[in-house]
C-alpha cells in the first residue's frame, strides 16, 4: 500500500529507495526471522489425551498398554471426524498444551521448525502429536523429532523408531525423512558420562541401520549442552567421533547458552564456527572413523555396566548423598537465581532423578568438582584393569586408534586439569556438618584415583 500510493503521487523516486528493498527482503526471507522448535514432555501429551478418552468415556488413555494406545491413535488418525469439543474439562497444564496447538495453527507454518517430544519411549509419543496437531487445526503438521534422554530410553529406541516406519500411515506422512534427537545431559544425568556417551554412540548405530532397512533417510539431532557432563567438546572432534555412517552429509545440533555467544557473538568467529561444523561434517563422510574392533565393543560393554552401577550407587542410592550435594553446592541457590530459559526442577517436590541437567552440572562446576562427568570411569577401569593386565594395553590401543574413545577420556582430562578438590574441600568445611565430612573425604578419594588411572 505504501509502495503504490508513493507511485500514484509521482514519488517513486522514494518509492523505490529503502522501501523496495525492504519489500524484496520480506518476500525472500519471509516475515519469521528464525524458526522455532516447539518442545513439551511426552507425559504432558498423556495427560491432555487421558482427560480426552475420559471426557469421551471410553477408559483412561494413560492405563492402555502400547499397543491399544497405538491402534486407537491409528483408529482417529485415518477418520474424518473431530475428537474433542471445547467441553473436556481442562486443568492449567492441559490447557497449557493445547494453547500451544491453536498458536502454531494461527501462525504461517513457515514460523516453526519441529514439534520434539522430550522424554520419548515409545510410537505413541509421536503419534500422540499427528493426533493433537490434526484436532487443533494445524494446516500444515510439523515435522514430530523424538527425543530420547535416560539410557533405558536410548536402548530402546531403535525399537520403537522401527515400529513407527512399519506403521503405513506414518510413513506415509514423512515422505521418506525422519529426524530423532538424543539426549547427552539427561542420559549423563542418570547414568554418568562414561555410559552415557557409549549408549549415545551404539543407539546411532542402530538407529541408522533401522532407518536404512525401512528407507528412510534419517538426520541426528543432538542435544548437547556446552560443558562436558552436558555432551560438550571441541565442534570437530566431537563430528569426528561420531560413528561411521551416521552423518551422512547431515546433522543438527544444539548450541546452547553460554556457548552461543563465543561461538556466534561475533561476525568472525560465526563464520569459523559454521566452517567448523561444515569441513568436519565433510571430513567424516570423506574419511569415516574406523568401526570400533568388537573386543573394543565388549570392553566398553563391560566398562558401561560397571561405571553404571558405581555412578548409580552414589547418586541414587546412597542415602546420604542428596543432603550432602545440597549443603555442598550452591544447587538450591541457582534454583532461586531467575537465570535459567527452564525452572530448575521437573517436579517441585523430587530428588535428583527430578532435578534438570543444568543446575545439576552447574552447582559441581562451582565447586571445582565436576562430579558428574568422571563419577564411574574410576571403578571401570579399576576393574577392568585388576581383572586381566592384558586390558591396559587394549585400552591404549583403543585411545590411539580410536577416535570415540579418544574424545571421551581427552575431555575427562580437561576436567580434570581444570578440577580442584581442594576447593570442594573447604566448601565442605564450611556448609557441611561434621558427620557428612568423611562421605565428602571418600569422594575425594574416589577423585584422585580415578585421575590417576586416566593418566594410566
Amino acid at each position: 500500500m505504501c509502495y503504490r500510493s508513493l507511485c500514484s503521487c509521482g514519488d517513486r523516486a522514494i518509492a523505490d529507495g529503502s522501501l523496495l528493498d525492504f519489500l524484496r527482503q520480506v518476500s525472500t526471507f519471509g516475515l519469521s526471522l528464525v524458526r522455532l522448535d516447539i518442545r513439551q514432555e511426552s507425559d504432558r501429551h498423556t495427560d491432555v489425551l487421558n482427560a480426552i478418552t475420559r471426557h469421551l468415556e471410553i477408559g483412561s488413555y494413560r492405563e492402555w498398554s502400547e499397543e491399544r494406545r497405538q491402534e486407537w491413535l491409528l483408529s482417529e488418525l485415518s477418520g474424518k471426524r473431530p475428537l474433542f469439543g471445547s467441553d473436556v474439562p481442562k486443568t492449567e497444564e492441559i490447557a497449557d498444551v493445547l494453547d500451544t496447538f491453536h498458536v502454531i495453527s494461527e501462525l504461517p507454518s513457515d514460523n516453526f521448525g519441529a514439534y520434539i517430544i522430550s522424554m520419548a519411549t515409545a510410537p505413541s509419543d509421536v503419534l500422540a502429536v499427528e493426533l493433537l496437531q490434526r484436532e487443533c487445526g494445524v494446516k500444515k503438521p510439523l515435522r514430530v523429532v523424538p527425543l530420547f534422554e535416560k539410557l533405558a530410553d536410548l536402548e530402546a529406541a531403535p525399537a520403537a523408531v522401527g515400529r513407527l516406519f512399519s506403521i503405513d500411515w506414518y510413513k506415509n506422512r514423512i515422505n521418506g525423512k525422519q529426524e530423532v534427537m538424543i539426549g547427552y545431559s539427561d542420559s549423563g544425568k542418570d547414568a554418568g558420562r562414561l555410559s552415557a556417551a557409549w549408549q549415545l554412540y551404539k543407539a546411532q548405530e542402530e538407529l541408522i541401520k533401522v532407518a536404512k532397512q525401512y528407507g528412510v533417510k534419517l538426520t541426528m539431532f543432538h542435544g548437547r549442552g556446552g560443558t562436558v557432563g552436558r555432551g560438550g567438546g571441541p565442534t570437530h572432534l566431537a563430528i569426528l567421533s561420531q560413528p561411521p555412517d551416521t552423518i551422512h552429509g547431515s546433522l543438527r545440533v544444539t548450541v546452547q547458552g553460554e556457548v552461543i555467544e563465543q561461538s556466534f557473538g561475533e561476525e568472525h568467529l560465526c563464520f569459523r564456527t559454521l566452517q567448523r561444523f561444515t569441513a568436519a561434517t565433510l571430513e567424516h563422510g570423506m574419511h569415516p572413523p574406523v568401526s570400533p574392533k568388537p573386543e573394543w565393543r565388549a570392553l566398553m560393554d563391560e566398562m558401561a555396566v560397571l561405571a553404571t552401577k558405581e555412578y548409580r550407587s552414589i547418586v541414587f542410592q546412597e542415602p546420604r548423598f542428596v543432603e550432602y550435594f545440597r549443603r555442598a553446592t550452591p544447587e538450591l541457590e541457582y534454583g532461586r537465581m531467575n537465570i535459567g530459559s527452564r525452572p530448575s526442577k521437573r517436579k517441585p517436590s523430587g530428588g535428583i532423578e527430578s532435578l534438570r541437567a543444568i543446575p545439576w552440572i552447574f552447582a559441581w562446576t562451582q565447586t571445582r568438582f565436576h562430579l558428574p562427568v568422571w563419577l564411574g570411569f574410576g571403578a571401570a577401569f579399576k576393574q577392568a584393569i585388576d581383572k586381566d593386565a592384558k586390558h591396559l594395553h587394549m585400552l591404549r590401543e583403543m585411545y590411539n586408534q580410536w577416535p570415540f574413545f579418544r574424545v571421551t577420556i581427552d575431555l575427562i582430562e580437561m576436567v580434570f586439569a581444570k578440577g580442584d578438590p581442594g576447593i570442594a574441600s573447604l566448601y565442605d568445611k564450611l556448609l557441611v556438618s561434621e558427620d557428612l565430612w568423611s562421605f565428602g573425604e571418600r569422594l575425594r578419594a574416589n577423585y584422585e584415583e580415578t585421575k590417576s588411572l586416566v593418566l594410566q
